[in-house]
């Protein structure tokens, strides 16, 4: 890939993500500069919706939606992440429906501050944070295709994740994310009817109720990522499993605090950062020999070569 682009984009990756950042120096080093390239890619994305003057949000996803049409168009591209990302697109072979989808959980967010379902949150995590999960699994390869749907899940435990750690947050920037069936069930019915106020302690132990549960369900998702790690290169799945334990981390922090998410935010300090990674390489390193077995060889996952194209729900829920 284009040195300079890779390098920028980088550099997006090492300002936003410490944890992805870490994680990806163990990735063979084009895995990691694709990785990097779709990393930055996405920030950009988010920026631009998140950035946006009020009111402008619509037009700023309607502006994304333009952009990624020109990528897989051919167009020539003058932002250095969208020329980047169009290379790796090129280079793997990553469906337009996975970038699709995540602008749609962007548009998403410019629709509603709040959601009434888990089935409603769910569909958000898969658009904004499963897609990435795939689109990673063309950007490094997998044995089995099959995994495929593994990857989304690990995705939407990582947001299900930053959901929960995120709650004060996203309350002082006008946003619920907790499903309301779910505050309704621990006594908080009308939260979201509240928005624009201050965060409302008294409703805090219908929160961490909540929060609670998430935890339990990404817990779930977690685990079906796990399955999916052995259709991974080892140096791969050492990447991934240490960004899976790093972010895991964030929910124990939580429990640990009761899942009262006033006590500010849940952060894995670097020294347990490097243990995790520490922890995730051995395992994967005791994975080596079975691994070796016989040479790794990429299953086809572009769509258009026979490939599998994973959508929600049907390939996704249930778990």
């Amino acid at each position: 890939m284009n040195g300079e682009l890779v390098r920028h984009c980088r550099a997006s990756l090492e300002e936003h993500s410490k944890s992805f950042a870490l994680a990806g120096r163990f990735l063979p080093r084009e895995s990691s500069d694709r990785a990097a390239v779709v990393y930055a890619w996405c920030r950009r994305a988010d920026d631009a919706v998140d950035r946006a003057a009020p009111g402008e949000a619509d037009a700023a996803v309607d502006r994304l939606f333009d952009e990624l049409a020109a990528i897989y168009a051919g167009a020539p591209q003058t932002v250095p992440e969208c020329a980047a990302f169009q290379e790796a697109v090129r280079l793997t072979g990553i469906p337009r429906s996975y970038p699709g989808e995540l602008l749609e959980g962007m548009a998403m967010d410019t629709r509603a501050t709040s959601y009434a379902t888990m089935d409603a949150l769910l569909q958000y995590c898969f658009r904004v944070a499963g897609t990435v999960g795939l689109m990673m699994c063309h950007v490094m390869g997998l044995r089995d295709a099959g995994a495929l749907r593994r990857a989304a899940h690990l995705g939407i435990a990582m947001q299900l994740t930053n959901i929960c750690r995120d709650v004060v947050e996203d309350w002082n920037l006008g946003r619920l994310y907790l499903p309301a069936d779910r505050l309704a069930m621990h006594g908080a019915p009308r939260l979201a009817e509240r928005l624009g106020g201050p965060f409302p302690v008294d409703s805090k132990d219908a929160v961490a109720a909540t929060v609670r549960d998430l935890l339990v369900d990404a817990d779930r998702y977690y685990r079906s990522g796990d399955a999916g790690l052995d259709a991974l290169s080892w140096r791969c799945s050492f990447a991934i499993r240490s960004a899976r334990e790093i972010y895991a981390a964030i929910g124990t922090i939580l429990q640990r605090r009761g899942c009262d998410v006033t006590k500010g935010r849940a952060i894995v300090p670097l020294r347990r950062k490097l243990v995790l990674a520490a922890g995730a390489g051995a395992r994967a390193l005791a994975d080596l020999p079975r691994r070796a077995v016989g040479r790794f060889e990429p299953a086809v996952l572009d769509p258009e070569r026979g490939g599998q194209l994973v959508r929600f729900p049907e390939d996704v829920l249930p778990i």
